[in-house]
């Protein structure tokens, strides 16, 4: 949600594709793509941000928290960030999301508006449920 400079993103994305090599993930069994390069996270977002009011995204904590952080000036993408996560999570139909606390309020969002979508399209996507990580 800050202005980068594109060689300095560039470059962050290739590090986290190393890092996540690193780990051991291994790309002959499982699908790494980079996810900028897929606009139906972007469409989707949009979508789903038609359907969201702006009281619930103005209670997350973490806006509350960045927006003071910022001088009170938080920007339209810091405020919309979670549901393009929301967007992320149910472009795949995702059933299942890991999560940690802080990020529990981010998937109840995901929830709602999936739930939301389906009462007003049809059943379409499913209600994603947190797998909490324990640390």
């Amino acid at each position: 949600t800050m202005p980068k400079e594109p060689a300095v993103l560039r470059q962050n994305i290739l590090d986290t594709t190393a890092a996540i090599l690193a780990c051991g993930i291994d790309p002959k069994k499982c699908l790494l793509f980079r996810q900028s390069l897929v606009p139906e996270h972007a469409e989707l977002a949009w979508i789903l941000g038609c359907l969201t009011n702006v009281p619930r995204l103005l209670r997350l904590p973490q806006w509350k928290m960045k927006r003071a952080s910022q001088n009170n000036e938080g920007t339209v993408g810091l405020l919309t960030y979670p549901v393009l996560q929301a967007a992320d999570i149910l472009l795949y139909k995702s059933t299942r999301v890991p999560v940690g606390e802080d990020q529990v309020l981010h998937l109840e969002l995901a929830q709602d508006i999936a739930q939301h979508f389906n009462k007003k399209y049809g059943e379409f996507f499913p209600v994603p449920k947190a797998i909490l990580s324990e640390m």
